[in-house]
This record gives C-alpha cells, structure tokens and sequence, in this order.
C-alpha cells in the first residue's frame, strides 16, 4: 500500500506579517497565540496518519487502528482504506468483513482506488456485503482506470478474471455504472 495519500487538506496558511503588526500587545498576544495554535492543530492529521502508516509498516496493527479510527472517522481516505484492510485481516481489530465493507466503501466513494479494488474483491466473493458481480465489476473497472502504472496490470488481470463470470448484459451494466460514477468527500 502507498503510504500517504495528497488527499490530505492544509488547513494552515502563513498570516501576512504585516496583518500581526497592527495588534495592540493585549489583543495582539491573543490572536497570535491562536494562529500559532491553529498552525501546530493543523499537521497533527497529516502526522497522526504517517504515525499510523509506520506502525502499520512496523506490524503493530493494534496501534495503527488507534490512529486510524479516528481519522476514519473525520472522513481521510487513506486512514478509511487501513482500516478496512486491518478488519478484513483481521490485524489489530477482530476479523469483521462487513466493517471493512463500510471503510473500503467510504474511501472508495472518495476515489480512492485502492479501497475500490479490496471493495470490488469483496463484492465479488460476497464477504461483508451481499455477493454482486456486477458491482464487483464496477469497482474493479474504478480501480483500475486510477491505478499507479505499477499496480495496473495485475488489477486489470483480477478485473479481467471476474469479467470471465459475467454476462454481456452484466458486463454493460457493471461499465454504464462506473461510467455513472463520480468521486465525493465525505462532509
């Protein structure tokens, strides 16, 4: 798995120095304190996920899903798609097919491809979610399309694989579907 995603918001932006000057020093040191708070608020999401990356490359699950909850939860793509993966597995979190369905899920509404992939594998073996070939495809065709060039040949090997299964009328809907998808963020 990549390691971060550029998904991630910046929420901090430099304050023009020229806009601090004009504060008296009561007021000043108050909205100063703010922004300097605000600036050190603001990486910590971006930290907490390379926290929860490396004690995941580190094979400590456990503390990966206590990262990674959270930021699942505050809607990060990349934290959703850990999560499923560590539920799926089994790692860190008892083994809960149907909650790595819903963590694939999120992230995958949010284009992220990875999640798409185990989400279309999932689909495709019905774990966590109702057996569904044609969606399956669906996801497996997103993934693909948006997969690194290292990652693309063998997702479309899979996707090929399940196609072999499908019927053409399956097959047109499972692409009239992806062709229907949009990528949203969850609010």
């Amino acid at each position: 798995m990549e390691t971060l995603d550029n998904q991630d918001p910046v929420f901090f932006r430099e304050v023009p120095q020229a806009r601090l000057r004009g504060f008296s020093r009561r007021t000043g040191w108050g909205c100063a304190a703010i922004v300097v708070l605000l600036a050190l608020a603001a990486p910590a999401q971006a930290q907490s996920l390379r926290q929860g990356v490396s004690a995941f490359q580190r094979q400590n699950y456990a503390a990966a899903s206590r990262i990674f909850i959270p930021l699942a939860e505050r809607g990060n793509a990349a934290a959703q798609t850990y999560l499923g993966f560590l539920f799926e597995t089994g790692r860190g979190v008892p083994q809960n097919y149907t909650e790595a369905a819903m963590w694939y899920r999120r992230a995958a509404e949010q284009g992220d491809s990875r999640a798409q992939y185990s989400l279309g594998l999932l689909y495709d073996r019905g774990f966590g979610v109702p057996q569904d070939i044609v969606e399956a495809s669906k996801w497996l065709n997103l993934s693909t399309a948006a997969a690194p060039a290292p990652a693309r040949e063998a997702r479309a090997r899979i996707r090929d694989a399940v196609t072999t299964k499908m019927t053409r009328g399956e097959i047109a809907e499972a692409r009239l579907r992806a062709l229907e998808w949009a990528p949203s963020r969850e609010h």
